[in-house]
């Protein structure tokens, strides 16, 4: 019986990762480390306000005064805050590999699902970097919760209407993808019911 059992683990240990996910098809996934599930939550939190706040801000009249000019300083400082987060997230994501999905998920559903997620690397990156050189290639100085930063307002107006561009544009695609991760996690959530969601919900590692 033990050498049955020793056979078995020693053809395991030898088969790749993807053959192993699909033997295992049944056994909920691995989840994220401690470190990617917090570093997940700060950013889709922070990300979905930045959303809200600069859609609001952006309909703001410009004779709001003072007002107005404190709204895009918060986007601006919150903005290269979560940037720095982002970019340790993006740091972690490399040195840490995701888990495997479920070797019951469609192969046409694991492209989609590669493909959104790397989009969604993408664009918030893309989102922090064009705020923060758009802000510098502006005729005003870029506050940091309300510090002046030495090296801003360099007053290159061609290059800030093409980043202002790049950076609504980015925002709608990022809200696009957000939405479509949205109604994924909905659907391991609550149709295939096959632990995808549970893996970022709580870590089982560090």
């Amino acid at each position: 019986m033990s050498s049955q059992a020793e056979t078995g683990s020693l053809v395991s240990s030898r088969l790749p990762a993807r053959e192993l996910g699909r033997a295992g098809a049944g056994a909920p996934p691995h989840g994220y480390t401690r470190t990617a599930v917090a570093l997940h939550w700060i950013v889709a939190i922070a990300v979905l306000g930045m959303i809200g706040l600069g859609l609001w801000m952006i309909d703001l009249p410009k004779d709001a005064g003072p007002f107005r000019a404190e709204m895009y300083n918060l986007h601006k400082s919150i903005g290269m805050t979560l940037g720095l987060i982002i970019f340790a997230r993006v740091a972690w994501r490399f040195a840490h590999p995701a888990p495997p999905l479920p070797g019951t998920m469609p192969r046409w559903q694991v492209l989609a699902s590669h493909f959104t997620h790397y989009a969604l690397y993408a664009c918030i990156v893309i989102q922090p970097v064009t705020g923060f050189l758009g802000s510098l290639c502006s005729p005003y100085p870029v506050k940091y919760f309300g510090y002046t930063l030495a090296f801003g307002s360099w007053d290159f107006p061609a290059a800030k209407e093409f980043l202002s561009i790049v950076h609504l544009a980015n925002a709608s695609v990022l809200s696009i993808l957000i939405l479509v991760h949205i109604g994924a996690v909905l659907h391991h959530l609550l149709v295939a019911r096959d632990g995808v969601f549970q893996r970022m919900w709580i870590a089982a590692r560090d």
